[in-house]
């Protein structure tokens, strides 16, 4: 069945029968948005607020959506929401996420900090064929099924999340086309045990003084990061944003979309015609190509110091609200119940997310690094832009930047670590 265009989208009429009590489109595009924002209201109340410290507002997000889907109160009929921030929101997000960090300015941050982080984006790509191995051993019909029941393909939108963010998760999803109760199962899996381990890293902040003591950690690392990046604040200080900067904002996110899709689909097409073998690795997707030549042109971008000033008058923040989007739509579709049905599901999670921790400990400890390097650079592959910040500012407020630089940078391995995990689940899985 087509998926219906943009304006149709908007049209406010009944798409067709369904068992949930709301499927009107734009009615349910509504929902979200209110959803979203009494979210971010209540995250500011003072009373309400406290309860963020323990459920972050990314996992609500999600949640919320769920419950309503999972009751039967709303329904994205057909897809038509998720197709709609997908192919167009999701590929414009990750262009102002990633074009807005300043990678030069990361990589003088010390080398320390990033090798922490690269080791967790090892561990949660080299994790995910070892937790499929492992569990498959004990439960083989665990790590099966065929076609788009693969576990396999719903396990890549795991990784998305876990490199990236749920811009990353959404592609994964597209490229690999799990079926819709797989995803639905995997995206609980990904909530659950992410949050399991926020809570582990959050505990590590409390402790951390203790623990450097025990790994004979080096802390002057964290003194020199602190005058960094009071240097580059005060060269980039926020200002109120104009039109003009919001225009030029949405143009480059949106025309380097409109460059991916069409340079996305004749490359998609060349490897469909001509290179057969090219299909087992997803080089005919579209959409592999649209997310992939997006996120390096967000790359290259980066490197342009005009461009990159646009983060000054909100470019994250503007993709950040299509990123949230992203992220509601993709509840809709979470099925809180398939946890339950599918528990060996939870259980490559808890070994995966294990694995992960092995991998970003080990470093920590080889390097003499302070664990805030481990948890914000692990939590800034699992938990993203949205997570990454709360973690270091645990540890102190002035370091939240740096967890919000890093998740940067796992959106722009997000795509490409990903599909490298799928690829060896596939394999691991016998698939």
């Amino acid at each position: 069945m087509p998926t219906p265009a943009f304006p149709v989208l908007l049209a406010a009429t009944d798409p067709g029968p369904s068992d949930a009590l709301i499927t009107n489109p734009a009615a349910v595009l509504g929902i979200l948005l209110v959803i979203l924002a009494v979210v971010f209201q209540t995250e500011r109340h003072p009373t309400i607020g406290r309860l963020y410290r323990v459920v972050p507002a990314l996992l609500l997000c999600y949640f919320i959506p769920g419950l309503l889907s999972t009751a039967g109160i709303v329904a994205d009929e057909g897809g038509r929401l998720y197709h709609v921030a997908s192919r167009y929101l999701l590929p414009a997000c990750l262009v102002m996420l990633t074009m807005s960090a300043d990678l030069p300015g990361i990589l003088r941050l010390g080398p320390k900090m990033l090798l922490v982080f690269l080791a967790a984006t090892v561990g949660v790509v080299v994790g995910a064929p070892l937790a499929v191995l492992l569990v498959g051993t004990i439960s083989p019909e665990t790590v099966g099924g065929t076609d788009a029941d693969a576990v396999w393909r719903g396990l890549s939108t795991v990784a998305g999340s876990w490199i990236g963010g749920g811009a990353n998760q959404a592609a994964m999803r597209e490229v690999f086309q799990p079926s819709d109760d797989l995803f639905g199962a995997t995206v609980a899996v990904d909530i659950i045990v992410a949050n399991i381990w926020m809570g582990v890293l959050l505990w590590m902040a409390g402790s951390n003084a203790r623990i450097d003591r025990l790994l004979k950690a080096d802390r002057t690392a964290l003194d020199a990061l602190n005058a960094r990046l009071a240097t580059v604040e005060a060269q980039s200080p926020p200002r109120a944003a104009t039109t003009t900067d919001l225009m030029t904002i949405c143009a480059i996110g949106f025309a380097a979309t409109g460059i991916a899709s069409l340079v996305g689909g004749s490359l998609a097409g060349w490897f469909e015609s001509t290179q057969p073998w090219s299909s087992r690795f997803s080089l005919t997707s579209g959409f592999f190509w649209l997310v992939v030549i997006a996120t390096t042109i967000g790359v290259a971008l980066s490197f342009s110091k005009p461009v990159r000033g646009l983060e000054s008058v909100g470019a994250s923040r503007m993709a950040t609200v299509f990123l949230y989007l992203l992220v509601a739509t993709i509840g809709l579709e979470m099925d809180l119940l398939a946890i339950g049905e599918r528990p060996g599901l939870f259980a490559i999670g808890l070994v995966w997310i294990g694995i992960q921790a092995v991998f970003v400990l080990t470093a920590t400890f080889l390097l003499r690094a302070p664990i805030f390097f481990a948890a914000v650079g692990s939590q800034a592959n699992i938990g993203g832009a949205a997570s990454a910040p709360v973690v270091a500012a645990a540890f102190d407020p002035r370091l939240a930047p740096v967890g919000v630089l890093l998740a940067v940078v796992g959106y722009a391995l997000g795509t490409y670590g990903a599909w490298i995990a799928a690829q060896l689940m596939r394999v691991a899985s016998g698939g």
